[in-house]
């Protein structure tokens, strides 16, 4: 497998959050957004940092396997966002990794961007699709909304939302519950610290109750090992 592609890290470690939390995965990460390409990135989102300080390098999908292979882990693809197509083609090396690539299991983190077109070119039912909305308007609110009534019906699609008090928020929520895939839904405190997640779980924790979701700690986070 001598195709290449281009990420900004490469490294073993272990899924922190939704429906695979605890896993053993070799964590693939892509620099680039689309949100934050068109001006809209997440107030805590750290791509704008990864993007200023740390350079792309080229990996065969051989290379990739040969990690996979010893250290017997999944596979994440994260990012940045693996289906954005802004200066190179994440969308294309997401669906080569996941086409080409032999793993146990596989965990794409996306945004939503091109998950409608991504679904039906990987068919593997070892890949789950952690779809994170982005909700920080009206705009994204009626966008989400839309995209999620696409993909919530194909099994491998999770939902998972870093979980504030903000406008259109609880809103979203309250879509979500009318689908009847609470199983499917997790919520995550926002932080970027240990004190911060300790700070703002038992928001989270009540608003999973209140709509009968999932709740996700932030392993990587609480506990320190990205």
């Amino acid at each position: 497998m001598k195709e290449k592609v281009k990420l900004i890290e490469v490294f073993t470690s272990f899924q922190g959050e939704g429906p695979d939390s605890g896993r053993s995965m070799l964590i693939l990460r892509f620099k680039r957004c689309n949100r934050t390409n068109e001006g809209r990135a997440c107030p805590f989102c750290d791509t704008q940092v990864k993007m200023r300080i740390i350079c792309e390098a080229e990996y065969t999908l051989q290379n990739i396997q040969d990690i996979v292979d010893r250290d017997k882990c999944g596979v994440l693809i994260t990012g940045g966002e693996p289906t954005a197509s802004v200066v190179n083609d994440n969308f294309s090396q997401t669906v080569s990794m996941l086409k080409m690539l032999s793993y146990p299991i596989a965990n794409v983190e996306t945004n939503g961007y091109q998950l409608v077109k991504l679904l039906p070119l990987v068919v593997r039912d070892s890949v789950k699709f952690i779809y994170s909305p982005k909700i920080f308007s009206g705009d994204d609110f009626n966008e989400n909304v839309h995209l999620t009534k696409e993909v919530i019906l194909d099994p491998r699609v999770y939902i998972k939302v870093v979980c504030e008090l903000r406008d259109y928020v609880e809103e979203y929520f309250r879509f979500l519950h009318t689908l009847n895939v609470n199983n499917k839904v997790y919520l995550m405190p926002e932080g970027s610290t240990r004190e911060q997640l300790i700070s703002n779980t038992p928001f989270v924790l009540d608003m999973a109750e209140k709509f009968k979701f999932n709740f996700s700690s932030r392993l990587h986070i609480m506990h320190d090992f990205v």
